[in-house]
């Protein structure tokens, strides 16, 4: 089983966007940020029997054939994170899983704190960034693991930076394995 860290998450949640879901909420229509997200998003069907994505972290690819299990589910860690996570069993010795992270925040509660909570988590995201394209790295992209916990626990991990890339990310390997045709999956960068 893979375990993460409060500390360590807590840490990459400065990196990530801000964007929570209240549960049961009824659909509304594509904010701009959505629209820019399925800009960036590129799932097309390959001639071929595999499913593959290229995301910020990386890139995996799959044999059809070996997926035993996709699945998408959300849970608390720590009381403080809600991670909206897509799983890809296989019959290999590794699981893949993709995630986005998003934190507990007072918007929840409807306490006027939840603005400046927030606008606090996007300034120290937008140094953060900065900084790692400064640096030359894409620290907003990297998961986050602590050692030895999560080194060799047989799982391959990518973060996502949004719910609507999640959303396309479980929708393309779920056609690609129902339907047997290989897909194409894939997040551009954005532009810095």
């Amino acid at each position: 089983m893979c375990k993460k860290s409060y500390f360590v998450l807590t840490a990459a949640l400065l990196t990530s966007p801000l964007q929570l879901h209240a549960q049961n909420a009824a659909p509304a229509a594509p904010t701009a940020a959505a629209a820019a997200n399925n800009n960036k998003i590129n799932d097309t069907e390959v001639p071929n029997r595999f499913w593959q994505a290229n995301v910020g972290g990386g890139q995996y690819m799959v044999a059809l054939g070996t997926i035993t299990a996709v699945s998408r589910h959300k849970y608390l860690l720590d009381g403080a994170i809600v991670v909206d996570e897509v799983t890809v069993d296989t019959t290999g010795q590794s699981l893949a899983r993709f995630y986005f992270l998003s934190p507990i925040s007072d918007k929840l509660t409807g306490n006027g704190l939840g603005n400046t909570a927030s606008r606090i988590v996007d300034r120290g995201r937008e140094i953060i960034e900065n900084k790692a394209n400064d640096a030359g790295t894409d620290v907003h992209n990297m998961v986050v693991k602590k050692f030895p916990e999560t080194t060799h626990a047989h799982c391959i991990e990518y973060r996502l930076l949004s719910a609507e890339e999640l959303s396309g990310l479980f929708n393309s390997v779920r056609t690609a394995w129902e339907t047997g045709h290989g897909r194409s999956f894939s997040i551009k960068k954005s532009a810095s």
